[in-house]
């Protein structure tokens, strides 16, 4: 079921339950793969689906998933939190008390997934700006610096990224070079994942000799969370001064810089990179054009009476919103949620912010070679338009459902996309 699919329920009071409906004495029609229908919110289906398909990096186990999404009570709009947080606060329990016996390798392991799991308790919280949200956010980080330092064959260290007045997290993976120098790959995530979620592309970088730079930006991460800093739609301030940082460190080559940016990562980055001349390659996953019309397209198709409204009379722009979350929970959460990561204290506002986050005009800039990336199911890419709109060295990479890789950032099929991605960031970095 698609957010569409909810708003529309939202409006007319269609009951969501998350299962499949057939007549009765008829079989089921055949589903997708990925279509779990475990969860009440099918939002939360996917979300689940992510944190499964981490299960190949290590970063979770299956069992633990399946538990924890197994007692998400669906009329509890706190039982996805409290239920990860439960499996994420036995983990770390169970790390410390390996750690005490010196069995660091375990311990390790435990803390990783442990960070996970923090992280998907944050991902649904009711209260964004509360403690408790603060008080994930710091053991999220505790318990991946604890893996890291107790899983050196991760090759990560922690580090702080001037920015403006302040800094960004990052996480920087160096590999064994040239005397000249390696090349250095920075990942970019998006709306909703952490940069500690892009631990595995650091690892098949660093297994190619490329070292590797994750990082949160404002919006994302712990960032939002801890320093309470909003997305810009001007990203190329946010990149600058990590590509400053990464020229500036020994045995990276400073001519041999490239970004990937994915999810909401594949809007920010083109935007950013039509400014950055720095950089050798890009990657869009998924290439996106203009990131508003992500959003306004929701609105126009299911609700087209609500977007004249924005135009016309903000007021009643706000009240009508005001009704649609008050009668559907995953609603509610949608718009608070985009409302603390960009900075809006109204719907109204929130839309006209967002308007911003529109690369239209800026692509045409970028000199770097790009990689667009592109999904038979994906749901948020404007992968063809951004590809059009490039006048620089381009390529352009489709996955299909033949692959298992269709979806939204390739949930579920991480080692099949992410080694096709990394041949192509390995040939031209």
């Amino acid at each position: 079921m698609k957010i569409r699919q909810i708003l529309i329920a939202a409006v007319f009071g269609i009951a969501i339950t998350g299962l499949p409906a057939y007549a009765e004495g008829q079989p089921p029609a055949a589903k997708p793969w990925h279509q779990l229908d475990m969860m009440a919110d099918p939002i939360l289906d996917q979300v689940l689906l992510f944190y499964l398909g981490e299960a190949w990096t290590g970063m979770t186990d299956i069992g633990e998933c399946l538990d924890s999404a197994s007692r998400v009570q669906k009329d509890d709009p706190w039982s996805w939190t409290a239920s990860w947080r439960a499996t994420a606060d036995r983990l770390a329990n169970e790390a410390g008390a390996a750690e005490a016996e010196m069995h660091f390798r375990t311990a390790g392991q435990s803390f990783l997934r442990a960070s996970s799991y923090y992280r998907a308790a944050a991902h649904r919280h009711p209260d964004p700006t509360s403690d408790d949200m603060t008080r994930l956010a710091k053991e999220a980080v505790r318990c991946y610096g604890k893996a890291l330092a107790l899983l050196p064959e991760l090759g990560g260290v922690a580090v702080r990224i001037p920015y403006e007045k302040t800094s960004l997290p990052g996480y920087f993976f160096k590999a064994k070079g040239a005397k000249e120098g390696t090349p250095l790959l920075i990942v970019q995530q998006g709306r909703d994942a952490w940069a500690q979620d892009c631990t595995y592309i650091a690892r098949e970088a660093l297994s190619r000799g490329i070292s590797c730079l994750l990082f949160d930006g404002p919006g994302q991460g712990e960032v939002v969370r801890l320093q309470r800093l909003v997305f810009r739609s001007d990203w190329e301030k946010v990149l600058g001064p990590v590509v400053d940082w990464a020229q500036r460190q020994a045995g990276i080559d400073p001519a041999r810089i490239g970004v990937i940016g994915m999810s909401m990562g594949g809007s920010l980055i083109p935007r950013a990179a039509a400014y950055e001349g720095r950089l050798k390659v890009v990657v869009a996953n998924p290439g996106v054009l203009n990131w508003s019309r992500v959003i306004d397209g929701y609105f126009e198709e299911n609700l087209p009476e609500l977007m004249p409204l924005l135009e016309r009379d903000p007021a009643a722009f706000n009240l009508a919103m005001g009704k649609l979350m008050k009668e559907n929970v995953f609603f509610s959460w949608a718009i608070k949620d985009m409302e603390w990561r960009h900075g809006g204290s109204s719907p109204a506002e929130l839309m006209t912010i967002m308007r911003s986050f529109d690369a239209t005009a800026d692509v045409a800039k970028i000199r770097a070679r790009v990689l667009v990336i592109d999904g038979e199911d994906e749901e948020y890419g404007q992968a063809e338009a951004l590809y059009d709109a490039l006048k620089c060295p381009k390529d352009y990479l489709k996955f299909s459902a033949k692959d298992t890789a269709s979806l939204h950032v390739q949930v579920g099929a991480l080692a099949f996309s992410t080694s096709r991605i990394m041949d192509w960031i390995q040939r031209y970095l």
